[in-house]
Formats: C-alpha cells, structure tokens, sequence
C-alpha cells in the first residue's frame, strides 16, 4: 500500500494545476500594445534582418544562448529500460528543470520517435538552429555512442550524452581525491569495473585521461569479464578486452585497488571486498541498491573509501554536481563543443572544490558539525552553492584555451560575480531547511487532523523522514478519511479529546491550564471544557514534552488558533510574539514582518520584531538585511509614521549595531540597490538591497505579503510565529498541502534551533 501511495503521489506531482513541471514565461514586458508590436509585428522584423546579415547575432536577440535542447527517444530511461519517448517526457521535463534550478538554464525536451540512428542525427542537426547546447538523454548503447560522436562532429553547438559523461566527470573527480587519501597513484592503481554499458564505458575513458593505464584496468558485463577471445565482441567493448586469465567478478577484484559499479546491486560480496589490496576504493553507483551496502562494506574494510549513488550515504556519486555548470560555462563563452579538455576541467574543479572550506550553509543543511575532506567527504554535496562559480569558470577557460569557444571572457571575477547573482536562492532554501529537518525529525502534533490536506501532509512528512506526526482530531473520521483516500500513516499516534476526559493526561492538562489562568477568569470546570479543544490540548503536548511541536490554523482564524498557546506556552523571558512570511521570489527570499500579530506597535515593540527577524533569518544562514519601511525616505517626509520608524532605526543602531538595518525608506528603495545607491549612498545597507522588510504597522505588513503572493507571483511561506517559548506555527486559512509540509519542516528545524540554544544557555 505504502508503494501505492508513493507511486500515487507521484501521479498527483505531475497532473495537478498546469500538468508536467516546465512552462514558457515571456522575458520582456508585454502588457502594452507598443510591447506586442515590438514583440511580434512589425517590430521583429528588425532582429530578424540583422541574424540575416550575422547568425551570430540569433545570440543577441533570441534566447539562443541559454537554450539547451534535452533530447531522448526513451530507449534506455533510468532503471526502465526501452519504455519509449512518449514514456520518457517526465524524466526530460525533470532533467529541464535541474537546469534551470541550478543553472539558470532553460530548457525544450525533445522526444524522438525513432530508433534510427541515421534519422535521429538528422533531425537533432537540423535543430541547430534553435538551442545553444543539446544535451542527449536515455539513450541506449551502443546507438549512443554513434549519435553522440556523429552530432559532435556535423554541429557546431556543444553537445553532451550526459549518462555517459556525467557520471564519468563526477567519479572522476572523487577518484582522484580518493587515490590521495588512500596515498595511491592512478596510474598505478588496479580498477575493475563492473558493468560495460554507456556510462561505464564512459568512466574508464575518462579515468584513463586522468592517468590510468589500460593494463591495469578489467571490465565485466553480463557475461562476465570482457576478454580478447570472446566470440562476439561489440567494438565500444573490445577497447577495455584483456586476455589475462580472469572470467568473474570474484577473480577480477581480488588484488584491486578500486571497484567501479554501474551494474547491478549486491554482486560484491563480502568475501570479494576483502580480497581487495589495502585501503581499497569503492563506488558502488548502482541504484536503487548499491553494488554491496554502504554499512556492510565500511564495517568490512575499516580501510575503505566508499560512494555510492545515493543520498543516504556520504561521497554521493550525482550527476546534478556536472551537468548544469558543464552547460553554463559552455553556453557563456557560446563554445562549438564539449571536449574532453573542458570535461576535465569540471572533474578538477570539483575536485578541488570539495578540498576547499564548507560553507556553514552547507555543513548546517546536512547538520554536520563541520565537513571537510576525507574519506566521508571526496566530493562536494549537490546542494553546494559554489559549485557554479567553480565549474562553470573552468569549463570556459577550458573552452577558450582550446578554442572552441566564440565569446572571450575578458573579467572572471566579474563573471563569478555574475554566476553567484543569477541564481535566486529561494528554492536552495527550501531543499537546505528539508535537508536539515530529515537529519533529526522531531514529533509534530497536528490539531485538525480530520482533515485530508493535513492527514496527505503527515503522510508526506512521515514517509520522507521530515517529521513523527501526532494527529489529533475525531478518530472515526480520521479512519474514514485514511482508508478512503487509501492513506498509508502506518504506525501512527491518533488522539481524541473527547476519549482523553478521564486519562490521567487530560486531567493533568486541565489542572495545568485552571493553575495558570485561574486568575484571568478560567474556572475548573472551564479549564476542563476548554481541554476539549484541539489548540488547548496540543499546546499542552507541547508544554509537557509530548510532542515537539504544533501546527495549527488551516481550518481556523489566526487569532483563535494563536491564543491557546499564548496561554499555555506564553512567549520567550523578554521578548514579544510577532509573525514572519518568507517569501519567495524570482529574485531570491524576502522575509515580511510583522505581518499577523501587532496591530500598530510601538517604537519599542517595533525594535523588538526588527530583533526577532534578524535572529530568524540568520536561522536560514542568511545574513539578515533590514530595512524598516514608511512612505518616507530618510527624513523626507514628518507623518507619524516615518517619525515612528525613523525613531526604531535609531534605537537600533544604539542598541543592536551588529544588526544591518536602516531606514525610514519606502519599500522600491530597500529592494532595489541601485536606486538606493544612486540617492542615498550614505544608506547603511552599503549598497545591497534589502532581504527583511520591517513593516511599521500589521496593516501594511498583511496587505504587502498577500498583493507580492497574488500578483508577483511569490510563494508564501509561513506565518513563522516569532518569539514563543516553545516552537510553535499557525497555518494560513486553507493552506495547501506543499504549504503544510513547508510549515512543517520550518517547525522542525525551529525545534532543533531551540534545542541548541537551550544547550547553550544550560552550558
């Protein structure tokens, strides 16, 4: 059942809203008849003529230069096999997507209907007029092989068989910083690769110009070791034959340095890992089940160096470190081709990169004290921010050194300056925080678990390890619901208020409750009906440490499913509660305060929430940048209003000067640099727009959120209640299931910040 439901779920992915997971956006402005005529007829008639007078300038004046065609005809799809092109589109739809994700890229998929080779060169050549790059996909060998050494040689874009190459680059890249760990040489090292199909023929050719001899390397497929007197020999096969006196795997690896997998999992026994040399390197990339497990192997050969293709273990072996960079940087220098000198240059840069410091971001989003390189840490993770600027940079100048690139980049600094820019971190962000709340998932109560959005939400979080969800609610209907939406929650807690009344548990909550309110109008006999309500009885979970946390609001207004933890839990020694919605733009995440809780705050209580944001924010691992909002600019304007804000950036600066805040300004000059440099260049915010906007009032915070989530199309994500003594999060009215399960894991990796910073005081 539970395979059922992810494969359902996975259904519901692709098919809900827009169906498939790719779009066009127009890039220029078009709500005006001036902007159609200019876009359409008669003014396109102009770029048109000049790409007739120069073709070179289709990268001027179209979307060439960042166009990559993603091109299969569904012959060799993942695990699938031969399921054919139509069956192949939501795997090239999501290889767009990593494009553009990581890279900026866009991307058309193209899925041929043919198994002719000869037909499918041509049709992809006669393409070469629309993309910048094609990247091949799914292919199977041997066809690969050919289509991918005839398109490279008859266009004059970059093209890449990226199952080949791709996981070629980035073993290649962890083979090199393993061989030095284990202080071995790879020109020296005995290799056995088991597997002979694209990608691993793919592998050894690039480990051979890394510096491996031909001699010392051994390849196997079905049949077993690939010798000189096999009767029928496939050409791309026969380059890697040895007529040594070996037939199987067993008698392959005994005596080896390094084991390749791109087969088929569990053929390396334990018996074959321990026959290997000392301090053996092993990269068992078979997916979903490694070649031998990790666990099986690192408790066999404490000596040992391991990857595999999976992202529950460390050195995960992931083609989404190359591609999008290969790409980027030979799109920016508009190169001819993808040569082996570039492929080269990413595997060193990735190399090198995983030698270099970590990143907080990256060390806190796998929730690792501190990565750095060694035998857990060969190769960087996909999530590493700088891969871009480390990649894409050597890929150019590879491109430029061997001159297949048409564009000279002149300034690199800048041009890294450019790649860390183009990228929004908005999605980055969430992946980090999910990440981090998959390392230690906490017990999250759920008040309206009789609903079915919240109920697929707990499923979700569950079933990916982001959360233990606790459903509170009517039972019956929560079973009905479960068994009706064919739910699979397992083995999951279900409470009842109304079973509870004469446990042990709710009469404790209910003396809790009359003991801390019995002064502000709450009977005994009150505080028991009021434990009847859900927000009551999760609040107490909370406060008693029988659960983590609480989500609430989707089916309740925000002040009635606030209040009971305010009254229960109460708010952090000192501060105040205010709400925060982080929202995500096309230009990265801005965080909106406060924007659910204070009506007209004070200057003090306006301190106070600047103070709260600028903590909350750095939870993200993003410094935060103020900027409290008016309708004046420094002083430009004397209403109440630009007075109160101009008095709380004040009190900042007196009070909290690590914090990087100014104001009064309005809200286009805090967003924008450029304009706030160009009036203001005495401004504190030094020329960077501003990332956390402090609203001076809950009007003004509630609207601007809700007209950026309508009409900017930004996501929403929150309210993050600020300032409660224990972690707590009030939905949005409504709320969809993808804005539930983000609420969650920001409840999460709440808990955990609060853990720690309760450690901290305890020290």
């Amino acid at each position: 059942m539970k395979v059922k439901n992810k494969k359902q779920d996975a259904l519901d992915y692709h098919s809900s809203g827009r169906p498939g997971k790719i779009e066009v956006v127009p890039t220029k402005p078009t709500n005006s008849q001036r902007d159609l005529s200019l876009a359409y007829s008669p003014g396109v008639a102009e770029p048109c003529l000049r790409i007739a007078d120069n073709k070179e300038d289709a990268y001027k004046y179209t979307a060439k230069g960042n166009l990559v065609a993603v091109i299969s005809n569904g012959t060799s799809v993942l695990g699938l096999g031969d399921i054919g092109p139509d069956a192949g589109k939501p795997v090239m739809e999501g290889k767009g997507l990593l494009f553009k994700i990581f890279a900026d890229i866009d991307v058309f998929d193209l899925e041929l209907d043919t198994k002719n080779v000869d037909e499918f060169v041509n049709i992809v050549k006669a393409l070469e007029p629309t993309f910048g790059g094609i990247n091949l996909e799914d292919i199977k060998a041997p066809e690969c092989f050919e289509i991918e050494q005839r398109l490279k040689k008859e266009m004059s874009i970059p093209v890449m068989h990226d199952d080949q190459h791709g996981t070629a680059i980035i073993s290649g890249a962890a083979l090199i910083n393993a061989c030095e760990i284990q202080k071995k040489k790879i020109d020296k090292v005995k290799i056995v690769v088991n597997g002979a199909g694209a990608a691993a023929i793919s592998c050894t050719k690039i480990y051979m110009s890394l510096g491996a001899k031909k001699e010392n390397i051994v390849m196997l497929d079905r049949s077993g070791v690939i010798r000189t007197d096999r009767q029928v020999l496939e050409k791309t096969k026969g380059e890697f034959a040895t007529d040594r006196d070996i037939h199987t795997l067993e008698e392959a690896v005994k005596g080896a340095d390094v084991f390749i997998g791109l087969s088929a999992g569990n053929v390396l026994s334990v018996d074959m890992l321990k026959s290997m040399n000392k301090k053996p390197i092993v990269f068992a990339m078979a997916n979903p089940e490694p070649e031998i497990d990790y666990d099986l192997a690192t408790s066999t050969r404490s000596d040992i160096i391991m990857a595999t293709g999976r992202s529950d273990f460390p050195n995960q072996v992931n083609n989404v470190l190359g591609f999008p960079y290969i790409f980027r940087g030979a799109l920016d220098v508009r190169a001819t081709a993808i040569n082996e000198e570039m492929k080269i240059a990413a595997v060193y840069a990735i190399a090198e990169l995983a030698k270099k410091s970590v990143p907080e971001a990256v060390n806190e989003a796998y929730e690792e004290s501190n990565l750095k390189f060694g035998k857990e840490y060969i190769i960087p993770k996909p999530n590493d921010p700088r891969l871009i600027a480390s990649v894409a940079p050597a890929v150019a100048k590879a491109a430029i050194e061997t001159g297949v690139a048409r564009n000279a980049i002149d300034d690199f600094d800048a041009y890294v300056t450019e790649l860390r820019n183009r990228l929004g971190s908005d999605d980055r962000i969430i992946r980090d925080v999910t990440i981090l709340a998959k390392k230690d998932p906490k017990r999250v109560v759920f008040t309206e678990a009789d609903n079915y959005k919240i109920l697929k939400a707990a499923q979700i979080v569950k079933d990916e390890g982001i959360a233990y969800p606790i459903l509170l609610g009517n039972r019956q209907k929560i079973d009905r619901l479960i068994k009706e939406y064919a739910l699979e929650l397992g083995e999951v807690e279900i409470i009842d208020p109304f079973e509870e009344q004469n446990s042990e548990r709710f009469i404790k909550y209910a003396q809790f409750l009359f003991k801390k309110r019995q002064r502000r109008g709450v009977t005994e006999s009150g505080a028991n009906k009021l434990m009847l309500d859900r927000n009551y009885f999760a609040a107490c979970m909370v406060e008693f440490g029988e659960a983590d946390t609480l989500i609430s609001g989707l089916t309740k207004n925000y002040a009635t499913a606030i209040k009971p933890a305010l009254q229960v839990i109460g708010t952090q020694s000192g501060s105040r509660v205010a709400g925060m919605y982080m929202m995500l733009t096309k230009k990265g995440p801005v965080f909106f305060g406060d924007t659910t809780i204070n009506e007209n705050p004070t200057v003090d209580e306006l301190v106070d929430i600047s103070v709260l944001l600028d903590k909350a924010v750095r939870r993200f691992n993003i410094k935060p940048r103020l900027a409290v909002l008016s309708y004046s600019n420094f002083g430009s304007s004397d209403g109440a209003i630009p007075v109160k804000t101009r008095d709380v950036v004040r009190r900042l600066h007196e009070l909290h000067p690590e914090i990087v805040v100014d104001g009064e300004m309005q809200a286009n000059f805090a967003i924008n640099s450029e304009l706030l440099v160009d009036n203001f260049p005495f401004s504190t915010l030094s020329g960077k727009a501003a990332n956390t906007l402090v609203f001076p009032n809950l009007e003004s915070g509630n609207i601007a959120y809700k007209l950026l989530q309508e009409l900017g199309d930004a996501e929403a994500v929150g309210p993050i209640l600020l300032g409660m003594n224990k972690p707590v999060h009030v939905l949005q009215l409504d709320s969809s299931v993808r804005e539930i399960i983000n609420m969650v894991t920001i409840a999460v990796v709440d808990v955990q910040s609060h853990s720690k910073s309760a450690k901290k005081r305890r020290k």
